[in-house]
């Protein structure tokens, strides 16, 4: 039987393939918006036309296919990373559920690294890619960089920690010189080639089976040593205890010394040569014991964490039952199923790919995608997600995007991006813990000369103190004090149905003064109603619906789609031929039928093109006096054939998510292309402390600027003219379920139900992760520095030391887990 989901405690009879795609990197190309008439410059005008690429900076991450519409997805449970240095990764951990590892940095062997790279950019001219199964953690990535950096011809290199890759772009004929260099600190790599697939690598046994003889041993080491027995008799178990245990720290002290990178390892290496050196043996053997079993015993307590990436695999299938050419069904590995295939999903499976429902009809427990707490009735015409169970109807959907590219993908994308970027916090923590080692392990080398040259001559005390300092020097408990917490905050976020892009934005959270916020969409429900239709020109009403309704139906602008949907409910048959549409952001649309040209746009259209008259303003007037949005059906001689009025109420969790906001101490400014009697009567009913109105995706991203010169400013938007505020923010938020890829891709955080309840848990979160960050750092230094004064006044011993190291390390990471459960 299969490991339990972490999300539903079922247990699957498939395992979903590697996903881990890395995302493109900020500007790699341009983002293009969907369609859109932009009627009125309401909210979300967008366009047919390319949306150029991102503001430098913005943090836009391009995928494809461009014109997808469907959410970035959310997962309940982030992968943890657990062990953090001075480098801009973190490790995360893509092993089954409860595996353990014995010979990584920390103390422990890998795990199997993944066999499917289809993902990873292979070797190619310029660029070799390596899979190195022991790199699992920054302290190998430092090892790595100061062995590579130094050669000439490497120009960059890249990890990928979470699946062992290793990517050096370089200038040389022959790449042998990597793999040599590699090789020489017992890194092996294995050259990923385009379509290879690599075998698993087999997990050592019998860790736990050497640690207890090792122990056992030691044990017996002290015992004879307290009983006075001879010192060879307590030196044999003791030298046994430390071949058996501690030969791997040896070796990996010795390479990370050797290449000037002096490591927790180095620092147990030298500490326990210097107890042999002096006759500690039992302690020796003590603490090397000791040492090896923290490590093992802080991987056990890391497992909840590591477990997630198991997990989210887990979520999607392998195999979908899929309609064949000849109406006969077969199953088909899901990586290998073409967009618009038909598939067919019987109750209690799992929806293989994101796609349209085509007939059927059931209810899916959406909980995995959207955080959703009931499962969502879905029929004809209902969107699934991949990784969502389907719980008891069958139904038939259309694949709308391939196994690469489907929700799921998405989030292990967004998962694997989120673990490179740090927080402000752990950056310190780095720097910190880089300048903490060497100068302790400097003061111990002077505690263990400078003292009995100059004081009393006693050099074995004086040494026997410089060792425990040298224990103490370790920084396990302030490294691993920051990425625990930072991974678990993020995955207790997800839970919310928040998908937040990196530690960083989860820390500053807790800064923002400012949330500037979208009006349709994100106060509104983003679904406004046609209320009004008012033939104004010679046509027919029937004619001026459907030519409203034509130009309306080539953009996906919410006013635009309200009409157009009024029209197709009224069954008022086919529309005529739209040719040469064109967008006009933040005005509306054009395009040609008959021979003439028309324009469906707002009041901004008409007076620019001074088609504005008084007695059009006052009729206009009198629809937005009334919360209305209005656009006008107009040819090119300025001749108003019809106006239009649509209506979107606030949602219902708008005004309790607004004064929560308020309560927490941050200002809201609603921001929104409608015109002012729109937006003044949406802003009082949501309680915002400012609105502004009229505005253009430009003037947006200036009103953001202006908020920022007095504190930090959060945005949340939902569409593409949301897409440079979004960046320009200190952090933006997208609503994720209704938004589109541009805003979701622009933004920092995702909210996945498009509840603006979920910013107050956002706030909350992050302040609560602060106040555990320092906790966790006060915790690990305080030890420390108490240790520092205990050692000087002669009350401590190098076991003790290790077991305070422990018990700080264990404390830290059980503190930071906390985070899980908020």
């Amino acid at each position: 039987m299969n490991n339990p989901c972490p999300i539903c405690g079922s247990h699957h009879e498939q395992h979903h393939p590697h996903l881990n795609h890395r995302l493109g990197s900020p500007g790699s190309g341009p983002v293009t918006g969907s369609e859109n008439g932009g009627q009125g410059p309401q909210e979300e005008e967008g366009g047919e036309e390319d949306a150029g690429p991102p503001p430098s900076g913005s943090g836009v991450i391009p995928t494809d296919p461009p014109d997808r519409s469907l959410p970035q997805a959310v997962f309940p449970d982030l992968p943890a990373s657990f062990c953090s240095g001075p480098n801009q990764s973190q490790d995360l951990y893509d092993s089954q559920p409860g595996a353990e590892t014995a010979g990584c940095c920390c103390g422990r062997d890998p795990q199997p690294a993944p066999a499917d790279f289809s993902d990873v950019q292979a070797t190619g001219p310029g660029r070799a890619v390596y899979r190195i199964a022991n790199m699992d953690c920054p302290m190998e990535e430092a090892l790595i960089r100061n062995k590579l950096s130094g050669l000439a011809g490497v120009d960059s290199l890249e990890f990928n920690l979470i699946k062992r890759v290793l990517t050096v772009h370089h200038q040389l004929d022959d790449v042998t010189i990597l793999e040599r260099a590699l090789d020489s600190i017992d890194m092996k790599p294995e050259p990923i080639l385009p379509g290879q697939t690599l075998a698993a690598k087999v997990e050592p046994r019998g860790q736990w089976i050497k640690l207890a003889l090792a122990g056992g041993l030691a044990l017996a080491a002290e015992l004879t040593h307290f009983f006075e027995a001879p010192q060879w008799v307590s030196l044999v178990p003791a030298l046994a205890a430390i071949v058996l245990g501690g030969l791997g720290t040896y070796k990996k002290g010795w390479l990370a010394l050797k290449n000037f990178n002096l490591n927790m390892n180095g620092l147990m290496s030298f500490a326990v040569t210097g107890a042999m050196l002096i006759g500690q043996w039992p302690e020796a053997a003590m603490v090397m014991v000791l040492f090896n079993v923290a490590e093992a015993i802080e991987a056990k307590s890391l497992a909840r964490a590591r477990e997630a990436i198991a997990g989210l695999l887990n979520l999607a299938p392998e195999l979908a039952t899929v309609r064949q050419a000849d109406g006969s069904w077969a199953e088909t590995a899901a990586d290998r199923i073409p967009l618009g295939s038909v598939l067919r999903v019987r109750p209690g499976e799992r929806v293989a790919l994101d796609g349209l429902v085509l007939s059927g009809s059931s209810t899916v427990n959406q909980a995995p995608i959207t955080g959703e707490s009931l499962p969502v009735e879905k029929s004809e015409g209902d969107q699934v997600f991949a990784g969502t169970v389907n719980e008891d109807g069958s139904f038939e959907f259309r694949a709308t995007a391939a196994f690469e590219n489907s929700t799921l993908a998405r989030i292990i994308r967004a998962v694997e991006e989120a673990q490179s970027s740090r927080a402000p916090i752990q950056r310190f923590v780095d720097r910190f813990a880089a300048v903490y080692t060497p100068v302790v392990f400097s003061a111990a080398l002077a505690v263990g000369i400078l003292p009995p040259l100059l004081i009393d001559g006693q050099w074995l005390a004086w040494a026997y103190k410089a060792l425990v300092l040298l224990v103490i020097a370790c920084p396990c408990a302030l490294v691993i004090s920051t990425p625990v917490t930072i991974v678990s905050g993020l995955a207790a976020a997800t839970r919310h149905g928040l998908l937040i892009k990196g530690g960083a934005f989860l820390e500053e959270g807790r800064r923002l003064k400012y949330l500037a916020l979208d009006k349709t969409g994100t106060l509104t429900k983003g679904r406004p109603e046609q209320t009004d239709f008012i033939v104004l020109g010679s046509d027919t009403p029937a004619q001026s619906r459907l030519l409203a309704a034509a130009l309306a139906g080539r953009s996906d602008h919410p006013v635009s789609r309200a009409i157009a949907r009024a029209a197709k409910e009224e069954d008022l048959g086919p529309g005529p031929e739209i040719e040469a549409f064109t967008a006009l952001p933040g005005r509306g649309s054009s395009g040609v039928c008959g021979g003439r040209k028309w324009y469906l746009g707002n009041q901004r259209l008409l007076a620019e093109r001074g088609w504005l008259n008084e007695e059009l303003s006052s009729r206009i007037g009198e629809l937005e006096g009334e919360g209305k949005s209005v656009v006008a059906l107009v040819d090119e001689h300025g001749e108003v054939g019809a106006l239009l009025a649509v209506a979107d109420g606030l949602k219902e969790s708008s005004l309790a998510a607004v004064r929560d906001l308020k309560a927490l101490g941050l200002k809201t400014v609603m921001l929104t292309g409608d015109n002012g009697s729109v937006a003044g009567k949406v802003a009082a009913e949501a309680g915002v402390d400012d609105f502004r109105a009229g505005l253009l995706p430009e003037d947006k991203l200036a009103v953001v600027e202006e908020l920022k010169k007095n504190g930090l400013v959060g945005m949340v938007g939902d569409g593409i003219n949301d897409a440079p505020a979004l960046a320009k923010a200190d952090i933006g938020f997208a609503m994720g379920g209704a938004g589109t890829d541009t805003a979701i891709e622009t933004a920092d955080v995702a909210i996945m139900n498009d509840d603006l309840a979920k910013l107050p848990v956002f706030i909350r979160l992050s302040r609560s992760t602060h106040r555990v960050l320092w906790q966790n750092i006060g915790l690990a230094l305080g030890i420390k520095f108490l240790f520092f004064i205990l050692t000087f006044a002669g009350h401590t011993t190098m076991w003790m030391a290790v077991f305070a190291d422990i018990g700080v390390s264990l404390m830290v990471v059980a503190n930071g887990l906390r985070m899980l459960r908020r």
